[in-house]
């Protein structure tokens, strides 16, 4: 489905993605493990073709995505309607007057059959029919993820990156979003660097550590079993306690729902 080799990424002087390779295949669902300021969103970008690579190569089915390859009109059309990006900040991707335009932005932008027929049936599988004729500006940061959900997932993509896409969210709707994904025939990539929940959003792992490389490619289970490797990712830090008279450290992970 998708192949990364040996990618480096930098803004300015700031290193973010060094020698990054991977291969994803087709209904795979992968997470993407790591701290804030690891690199996830970034690679995230790079896979949806929205930054350029400083040096490296990706592939989308077996097709290299270079600049020239992304303004072929014929082909870009079919990477975007296959290929779908949710950012973590819902308000970076809306800019419509009506909820239901917001769904319908990318149907009319590909030329589409059924707009409304689609748009109205992923409004109701997310939730917000209610809000169709309403404006995305006016909703809550959870309901505005749910829009930019829906916005993606009307084009039944065969890739789906999301980042974060849990944030903001609270345990219920949380629970929600992985039922829906997890029911889902798409291709995953989801980023986070929530522990307790990655097994539920995947069974494999990319886990990129503070240095901006690939730490560790496999089962989920393995890597959050793996004491020496939470610690090189930044995902296990000790915490001092006091009992009483008593002070030690624990180690703790970052599992809490977000």
């Amino acid at each position: 489905m998708i192949k990364a080799e040996h990618l480096n990424f930098a803004y300015g002087a700031q290193q973010v993605l060094s020698d990054v390779s991977f291969k994803i295949n087709k209904g795979d669902k992968v997470v993407l493990l790591g701290i804030n300021g690891s690199g996830k969103s970034t690679l995230l970008k790079i896979l949806d073709g929205l930054l350029p690579v400083n040096s490296g190569k990706i592939f989308y089915r077996n097709i290299w995505l270079t600049a020239k390859q992304l303004k072929n009109k014929n082909f870009l059309r079919r990477f975007r309607s296959e290929v779908v990006l949710l950012f973590q900040n819902p308000d970076v991707m809306l800019f419509n007057p009506t909820v239901f335009d917001e769904i319908a932005f990318a149907l009319r932008q590909l030329e589409k059959d059924h707009i409304e027929e689609k748009v109205k049936y992923w409004a109701d599988k997310v939730g917000v029919t209610s809000f169709l004729d309403r404006s995305p500006f006016s909703l809550s940061t959870g309901e505005k993820k749910k829009v930019c959900l829906a916005s993606i997932l009307v084009l039944e993509p065969e890739l789906l990156l999301l980042d974060e896409p849990t944030s903001n969210l609270d345990p219920k709707s949380t629970g929600w979003l992985v039922e829906l994904i997890n029911g889902l025939k798409a291709t995953t990539l989801i980023a986070t660097h929530n522990l307790s929940l990655a097994p539920e959003l995947g069974d494999r792992a990319f886990v990129l550590s503070a240095a901006h490389r690939i730490i560790f490619d496999g089962q989920i289970e393995h890597f959050i079993n793996d004491e020496e490797k939470l610690l090189e990712a930044g995902l296990l830090h000790q915490h001092t306690h006091r009992h009483s008279s008593l002070i030690h450290k624990h180690y703790h992970a970052h599992e809490s729902w977000e």
